[in-house]
Formats: structure tokens, sequence, C-alpha cells
């Protein structure tokens, strides 16, 4: 089936999957919104990611070959093979050894409300659920740090940014 299609084509439609997936993620939170309330709505999504995040770190595991246990190395690599790498601008600003930092330099989340005169989406308690359960996965060792987002104040080049260290 795949052969019909060019490599462009093919990234094209990638891209809108991950677009389709965002877009779904946004309807079904402003619906649990609409009936429960915003604190009800991110508890549901806490929930939601909890689980999601797993199953998209194992997913990228085993497409790309990642070794479990593989450290700082293996959750570059992982990161970069995330939905949101397809939709988002993000990038890995400091990496060593035993230390990454990332940051999430434009979120289609954030510059849509930006687009409509609305203030940050405040998802730094999803984003910790995510970010920490996604490190894990990739290798357990890895510790999570929040180093800034929204409702954080944060500079106009960037979201979202996050510290991962390995503890040996």
């Amino acid at each position: 089936m795949f052969d019909a299609f060019t490599r462009q084509e093919l990234e094209g439609m990638l891209r809108d999957a991950a677009l389709n997936w965002l877009t779904h993620d946004g309807l079904w939170f402003l619906a649990a919104e609409e009936a429960h309330g915003t604190p009800a709505a991110i508890e549901l999504d806490k929930q939601a990611w909890e689980t999601f995040t797993v199953i998209e770190a194992k997913r990228i595991i085993k497409r790309h070959g990642i070794q479990p246990g593989g450290g700082i190395p293996a959750l570059a690599k992982a990161l970069d093979c995330r939905l949101y790498a397809f939709i988002n601008q993000q990038e890995i600003v400091e990496r060593s050894d035993n230390r990454l930092i990332f940051r999430m330099n434009k979120c289609r989340v954030q510059t849509a409300r930006q687009r409509k005169g609305l203030p940050d989406f405040a998802c730094k308690p999803v984003g910790l659920v995510e970010y920490t359960g996604f490190a894990r996965t990739i290798d357990p060792r890895i510790q999570t740090r929040c180093i800034a987002c929204p409702p954080d104040a944060h500079p106009s080049e960037w979201y979202c940014a996050w510290e991962f260290t390995l503890e040996e």
C-alpha cells in the first residue's frame, strides 16, 4: 500500500495523522472541561496521559530499536520520534551523558490560544505526568524536572523546558 505514495506524500500523511491526534486530544479536553469543569478535565487528562505516554514510548522503543535502559542517548532519540516532533518545534539545547535539557519552542496548542487572544493553557500538571512517564519508560533511572511550563512564566522563545538527569 505505501509503495503507491511518494516520500513527500507519506511525510504529509504522517504530519496529518499527528495533527489529527492533537486535534482529537484538544476536542476531548474541551468536551471534558465543558461537562465537568477545568480542574476535573485536567485530572482526566493527567490520567489519560499517564497511560498514553508509556504506550507511545514503548512503541518508539520497538519501532526504532532503542535499547531499554539506554540512558540520555536513548531519551534524545525517542523525543525526536514522538508525534509532537512532527508538528511542534522542539529542540535539545544541552546534552551530556547524564543530563539533557529539552525545550518546546513552538507548541500548536499554545500558539492557537495566542492567536485567539487567550492566555497560555496551564499544561504543567499534565506535562509533569507526561514527560516523567515517557522518560522513565525509556530508562527508569531518568529523573525529570520541569524548568518552566505554563502557568509558569517563560521567555517568548519557548513554552516549556524540561531537564532530564540520569541517576546512577
